[in-house]
């Protein structure tokens, strides 16, 4: 299960570089830092769900760590196939689903003058002071669903790795200590 939860880590931040390298290249190559109102959505969406994905995954590693090192006995029946198969699954729609509300909430608002960031990577804020409209609903709800979907998961790794550190220190030899320290880092 570490490998491919790993596996997935690594596909995910290849794709989450990809969410603007192009970008930043093109700027680069031609010398114009601005990006379109729907070029940034677009960025916006795909480094929003990678980066809540990311989130998620992190957290089911945290969990995969726990049960290896404070269940070892019962990892194998816990943390079988399907079951890390599912996990890795419902952090990756968890993070679309994160993504894909807030640009439903951003793609409503109107936008005038100059419908372009002097950015290569487009961000909510300076995304939201282009808009005519009112964007405090958009605001609100960025903030809600930043705290919904990222508290759970870094409270369930912070739970994971007490549970984890406590576990270690109870190990009565230096060197069992030791080696155990060495795995979790």
């Amino acid at each position: 299960p570490m490998y491919f939860l790993l596996g997935n880590l690594s596909y995910l931040e290849t794709c989450y570089t990809s969410t603007f390298l192009p970008r930043l290249l093109a700027s680069l190559l031609t010398e114009d830092r601005t990006i379109s109102i729907s070029g940034c959505i677009t960025q916006l969406y795909f480094s929003g769900s990678l980066a809540a994905t990311e989130c998620y995954l992190l957290a089911v590693m945290s969990y995969d760590r726990y049960l290896a090192t404070c269940k070892p006995l019962h990892y194998s029946t816990l943390m079988n196939h399907r079951f890390c198969i599912q996990l890795a699954a419902g952090s990756w729609l968890n993070g679309c689903l994160a993504s894909t509300v807030f640009i439903l909430f951003i793609s409503q608002l109107i936008f005038c003058g100059p419908n372009e960031i002097d950015h290569f990577y487009c961000d909510p804020i300076p995304l939201m002071e282009l808009s005519c409209s009112d964007t405090h609903l958009s605001i609100l709800v960025d903030f809600i669903i930043v705290s919904v979907f990222t508290l759970p998961p870094f409270l369930l790794t912070l739970t994971s790795y007490m549970f984890i550190l406590a576990s270690i220190l109870r190990i009565p030899s230096p060197p069992g200590n030791k080696k155990a320290f060495s795995t979790c880092t």
